[in-house]
């Protein structure tokens, strides 16, 4: 949540709800902002990988 948080300049409840959409695959966004967001979360320990426009 912090890697969310700090990448996306969002408060507590707003990345709660990005992060229920990530994880239910209905985040997206251009393809360099997913690759960014995939790179920050694996950076942090957090397994990701993003499938086009989606993380996964």
């Amino acid at each position: 949540m912090r890697v969310l948080r700090a990448e996306l300049g969002i408060g507590l409840d707003g990345v709660r709800a990005v992060l229920e959409q990530v994880l239910t695959g209905q985040y997206s966004g251009t393809l360099p902002e997913m690759e960014l967001l995939a790179r920050k979360l694996r950076a942090s320990g957090i397994g990701a990988a993003h499938r086009g426009r989606w993380i996964e």
